[in-house]
């Protein structure tokens, strides 16, 4: 990796006290920290700790190194002690306050039942990687079932004209007035799959090397259906789905279930806790 992209923070704990020192050029998302531990600081009795954290959305300490960083996200590669993503945790800090998504607004704005949902498969979001442009081809040849669309041309403008033109987004809570709904990676995991799980609609999910903090208690089939990383399986996934309305049905309100009792504020908050006292031992 780039070493002027890998950015982190040193923090220490102490007497109540929140003590910090930034390395590397972009540090921006230090304020993210703050605002956790400024909050928890207030609410509970905080132990005498100090830590490093990763500022970046890859996570960065290796297997031979061991080097105990804690990271939003998680990969099959690397060994980064993996915290609820700093997207989560804000919406948790500031839910239903200035934030426009949270666990609880979701909830709150799905308009249509799962009688009246749309029956395609559904996605839209940045061009963050190669397997979302890969979406965008199967919806232009499969449009009777799936809708895909770039929202921002980024990280591969000079396709822009092959997979665009760039469409206006919509507001996340018209993501549930489809039945099917589509996570799929961007530059590591895509951080929005709390907010599809805790709706209402059917999530596949796509095979991922990227992981956030409660992917091991997911089980594939019960609480998301799963599918290639490279797409292969998606339409028919769609198909088996659609005669087997159901099954599909059961598995939607599983994913809610799951993220109403462990994904909510006060869980993620309490994640962060369990994981300063496991870090102490």
């Amino acid at each position: 990796q780039n070493l002027k992209y890998i950015t982190y923070l040193f923090l220490y704990l102490y007497k109540f006290q929140i003590f910090r020192k930034c390395y590397g050029e972009y540090t921006g998302f230090k304020m993210f920290m703050d605002n956790l531990l400024l909050s928890l600081n207030r609410k509970v009795f905080l132990p005498d700790l100090e830590f490093f954290v990763n500022l970046g959305d890859w996570p960065l300490s290796s297997p031979k190194e061991l080097f105990p960083l804690f990271s939003w996200c998680g990969s099959n590669y690397s060994v980064d002690i993996v915290m609820p993503t700093y997207d989560i945790t804000e919406s948790a800090l500031e839910n239903m306050g200035r934030v426009t998504l949270d666990m609880l607004s979701v909830q709150g704005n799905i308009e249509k039942p799962w009688s009246q949902k749309i029956e395609k498969g559904f996605w839209m979001g940045r061009d963050s990687s190669k397997h979302r442009l890969n979406l965008i081809e199967l919806s232009k040849r499969n449009p009777d079932i799936l809708n895909a669309s770039i929202t921002n041309f980024f990280f591969y403008k000079e396709l822009k004209e092959k997979y665009g033109p760039g469409k206006k987004p919509i507001s996340f809570f018209k993501f549930f007035d489809y039945k099917y709904l589509l996570n799929i990676d961007g530059t590591v995991a895509a951080y929005r799959f709390p907010y599809l799980l805790v709706g209402d609609s059917l999530i596949f999910k796509q095979e991922s090397e990227y992981y956030e903090h409660f992917y091991s208690e997911l089980i594939p089939w019960v609480h998301y259906v799963p599918i290639k990383r490279n797409l292969d399986d998606l339409l028919g996934l769609i198909d088996i789905m659609m005669s087997d309305d159901k099954t599909a049905r059961k598995i939607s309100l599983n994913g809610q279930k799951y993220a109403r009792e462990y994904l909510a504020p006060h869980n993620i908050l309490g994640y962060y806790l369990l994981l300063f006292q496991v870090s102490l031992r």
